[in-house]
């Protein structure tokens, strides 16, 4: 494609070289250059792309799009003959553009459907591209867990992939008939663009509470990153939100979408109220209509209204909605239920905030009020300190045995990160726990001193099959774990 049309709706500030270049590839990674490439050099969270232009060059680039014009001074003596160089105001916001435009604008080509909130992502966007799949659509997911195209699995690396990844995966989805994408929208997504330049149908608004504070230091900045996703939104989109949420309305406030609520406790556009729970599942009330469904917890009878909503909202009929809602199966680490020894019911999820452990917690003691409920969790290293106490006091609070362990501690102590978590404990809850820094033997030890029939959560890890601890990253599946405990004991 040539240079001049890939660069359309960039801010462009001025342009060394010719602007006919034939350009063959894209990348913000100088790893990534081979001849004929275009090299965006952009300011990332640890790493300066501007500091690799000149590697840029020596591999081959035909041209490099960059904002800071002391980074020029690199390429003194450089052979500049076959390089386009364009200054931008922003090299980030020109890297969605240019994605977009590299890869023929792919998502106005299908309907794609964005979720964003703390919790609830995964499994919305996940139940949406099955929902649809049985409602005979060729579909895409982006997602925490993998992309889909079709069905077609890719391995996902963040929540939210670069603009240049999410682009061309859009393209392939694009190429093979896919009629929708469903995919996850993080904060930091949104704030270092990553979804810039996307011409999303609809946006989904799930829930806000502590999360990502490390990077965003603030919750009204990470407030102002959710909310950006639907000021961006199109008119001729729909902004669906969680009025339950008290930043619900707070989402709706400057778009242009087409707006529509949903809500578990109170009036809105579309309703949802539980009529039973257990281990299996739940009986809802959906806009007046009992279903049986598979999944189980308040928190999923809010993704699965969120589910109906969206799929209204798209065209999809009433009946064949609920049909579908009554067939699907938790995302992969969501709530999983696996039968342990001494006919323990050990609870895999994925529940790594506050919010969503004390979710979790709370289903679990609904579910089964009289069954000991032992948690097996820890937190994240180099990650949001300030909820690791938060999240010790909400143990403490439901739980009656706890153990703290080991959960991807990367750089950090294991043995500091689980003093944070103790520290939100008082003397009551530090009586009622262990403190294991080994994942697996914490694992165990729960297996081993859980009563008859006891509920056993295991939360944070999720889907994750691996643990990184310092820069190594291990495998460790917590499914074959309790497997390899189930044959020991046979």
């Amino acid at each position: 494609m040539i240079l001049d049309k890939i660069l359309q709706g960039c801010a462009v500030g001025s342009v060394q070289g010719n602007i006919r270049t034939e350009v063959h590839s894209i990348c913000n990674d100088s790893r990534k250059v081979v001849p004929g490439a275009l090299f965006i050099a952009v300011r990332g969270y640890a790493v300066d792309g501007h500091d690799f232009m000149a590697s840029a060059v020596e591999k081959g680039a035909c041209a490099i799009v960059y904002q800071d014009e002391s980074a020029l001074e690199q390429l003194q003596g450089k052979d500049l003959s076959e390089v386009a160089l364009v200054k931008v105001a922003s090299s980030r916001s020109a890297l969605a553009t240019i994605a977009s435009n590299f890869y023929d604008r792919p998502s106005e080509k299908l309907t794609l459907v964005g979720i964003t909130g703390t919790n609830g992502k995964t499994t919305t966007v996940t139940l949406l591209y099955r929902l649809f799949t049985m409602l005979g659509y060729n579909c895409g997911l982006l997602s925490t867990i993998a992309n889909y195209v079709g069905s077609k699995m890719t391995e996902a690396v963040n929540t939210t992939s670069d603009p240049i990844t999410i682009n061309s995966l859009l393209a392939e989805m694009v190429a093979q008939g896919c009629a929708y994408c469903f995919m996850e929208v993080s904060s930091i997504g949104v704030e270092q663009e990553r979804v810039a330049g996307l011409k999303f149908k609809a946006g989904i608004f799930s829930n806000l509470t502590h999360d990502h504070l490390d990077y965003h230091k603030t919750f009204a900045e990470y407030l102002r990153c959710k909310k950006l996703f639907f000021d961006n939104l199109p008119s001729d989109a729909f902004a669906i939100t969680n009025i339950d949420d008290r930043n619900g309305e707070v989402m709706l406030q400057n778009t242009r979408a087409r707006k529509v609520t949903y809500s578990c406790r109170s009036m809105a556009d579309h309703t949802c109220r539980v009529m039973e729970m257990s281990f299996d599942g739940m009986m809802l009330k959906i806009d007046s209509t009992e279903t049986w469904c598979r999944l189980t917890g308040m928190y999923n009878a809010y993704n699965l209204l969120a589910i109906y909503t969206t799929a209204l909202v798209l065209g999809a009929e009433k009946d064949e909605i609920l049909v579908a809602l009554s067939t699907l199966k938790p995302a992969p680490g969501r709530l999983e239920n696996i039968k342990g020894p001494k006919d323990i019911s050990v609870i895999i999820d994925y529940a790594h905030t506050p919010d969503a452990l004390e979710n979790v917690l709370k289903t679990l003691r609904e579910i089964a009020p009289d069954r000991e409920l032992i948690c097996v969790f820890g937190c994240g290293g180099d990650r949001d300190k300030t909820k690791r106490p938060e999240m010790g006091a909400i143990a403490q609070k439901y739980a009656d045995r706890i153990i703290v362990t080991s959960d991807n501690s990367r750089s950090e102590s294991t043995s500091a990160i689980m003093a944070d978590i103790k520290a939100g404990m008082d003397i009551s809850g530090r009586a009622k726990s262990l403190f294991i820094e080994d994942r697996e033997e914490a694992i165990r030890t729960g297996v081993a001193i859980a009563t008859q029939g006891a509920t056993l959560l295991l939360a944070g890890k999720g889907h994750e099959t691996y643990q990184i601890i310092g820069t190594e990253k291990r495998h460790f599946d917590e499914k074959e774990i309790i497997e390899q405990i189930n044959k020991e004991t046979r």
